[in-house]
């Protein structure tokens, strides 16, 4: 026979499952609920103070500068859950991966980064990259959308004016991801920033003041970017996990670059070739165009013919087709190449340095999405049911023109089946 539990052994009961839920859940608390402790107020006058379990930001009228409650510590992959609620009618975010500027030891330190935007209009979860990218080449937000999606509208929708809303932000390797009281809303690739601390934003202005609560975080395992350029026990640079096609057109100099070139001649491309195929990834590399035709290949496979390359090309080109998707064919009887899949020209020529500047070139790939970035401006963003699944990167001379590039940089992240799982939930 069952006996009835007591009200002193229910609870006692009901607390430890509730540690062993929180336990497997994995998130801990990032918020004592009775000080500051862990973290430093950086940039503006903002006040921060603790009351009644919150974390309370209150603006100081007509100061110049955005302040931030920041995270000691740094965090890399991580699920960040929170609650807000605006006290007074004002301009909030939280930055995630992000870091300080100081121009001297009197200045003040100036927090530039990711932010999932707070605020009281339809801007709330999408994300801002404050004190760099926010409002250049006319885009303001990261995810930016001249209109509003219906996913968006759904989220927004949810806001509770003058209550407590939760947001939820989650970074796995080039991927952030946000919800507003559970529903979605920005979700973009972004290879900038893999790692950085947590910060609280009271916005400079005329007001405003901000709560929060229940601040958690669930870290992820961390990922890394890994060179393909890398200096030997000798001193001298060399390819690591690619090789040399036409090996004659490629030297090092001794500043790590790697300097490609060759004649109209030479009818076959030149190429530094992966020796694995990877399936989901973020690839990329700086390179000056000089002269010819290139390329960043990715998902490309080995084929018998003068290029040796058949797939996706990041493309180089010297003008407003730098980071435009085409598709390269290959020999006689494989299947067809599906030239140009995407571009974005009037972008590009906005984003893009003149040719013998350094430019950044990067491609991101998950399942059927592949996105282009050009100067860390995504510049591609689409999703792709025909395109390969897994293949090669590459580095590419065209052949048959006189062609002159400097690569740098050339690096890759991996993006496990766990991580995918996590970008795609």
């Amino acid at each position: 026979m069952l006996k009835k539990l007591t009200m002193a052994a229910f609870l006692c009961v009901a607390a430890l499952c509730g540690s062993v839920m929180a336990a497997e859940d994995g998130f801990v608390s990032l918020f004592n609920g009775k000080d500051l402790d862990g973290w430093t107020v950086r940039g503006g006058s903002a006040k921060y103070q603790v009351e009644d379990g919150c974390i309370i930001g209150t603006c100081v009228p007509d100061t110049p500068h955005n302040t931030f409650l920041c995270t000691n510590k740094d965090y890399a992959n991580f699920i960040l859950k929170l609650e807000f609620k605006f006290l007074e009618s004002g301009n909030s975010g939280v930055q995630i991966r992000s870091h300080y500027r100081q121009s001297d030891e009197n200045a003040p330190q100036l927090t530039y980064g990711y932010q999932c935007e707070l605020a009281e209009y339809p801007a709330l979860g999408q994300i801002y990259d404050e004190g760099r990218r926010g409002f250049k080449h006319g885009r303001t937000f990261l995810d930016d959308q001249l209109t509003i999606d219906e996913a968006k509208k759904e989220a927004f929708a949810t806001y509770k004016k003058g209550e407590w809303n939760e947001v939820e932000i989650q970074c796995v390797g080039p991927s952030i991801r946000t919800w507003i009281n559970g529903k979605p809303v920005a979700n973009i690739l972004d290879p900038v920033d893999a790692c950085g601390y947590i910060g609280l934003q009271i916005h400079a202005g005329k007001s405003g003041k901000m709560a929060w609560r229940n601040v958690r975080i669930k870290e992820l395992p961390a990922s890394e970017w890994k060179p393909f350029f890398v200096k030997g026990d000798d001193g001298a640079w060399k390819l690591d996990g690619c090789y040399y096609f036409v090996p004659e057109c490629w030297k090092f100099n001794e500043n790590g670059e790697l300097v490609g070139s060759h004649s109209r001649t030479e009818v076959r491309d030149g190429l530094v070739v992966s020796e694995k195929n990877f399936d989901d990834f973020a690839v990329r590399v700086d390179y000056r165009f000089i002269a010819g035709n290139s390329a960043l290949y990715y998902r490309a496979e080995e084929v018998k013919t003068s290029w040796l390359l058949r797939g996706n090309q990041n493309e180089i080109a010297g003008n407003n087709k730098d980071s435009a998707l085409w598709h390269t064919a290959g020999a006689p009887g494989d299947p067809p190449g599906r030239g140009w899949v995407a571009s974005n020209d009037e972008y590009i020529a906005k984003v893009r340095n003149a040719n013998g500047e350094w430019n950044n070139l990067c491609a991101i790939a998950i399942g059927d999405r592949e996105c282009h970035l050009l100067n860390n401006f995504r510049t591609i963003d689409i999703v792709d049911p025909l395109c390969e699944k897994t293949g090669k990167f590459g580095l590419q001379l065209h052949g048959g023109a006189d062609a002159e590039m400097v690569f740098k940089n050339f690096e890759y992240m991996v993006i496990t089946p766990e991580m995918r799982a996590l970008i795609e939930r």
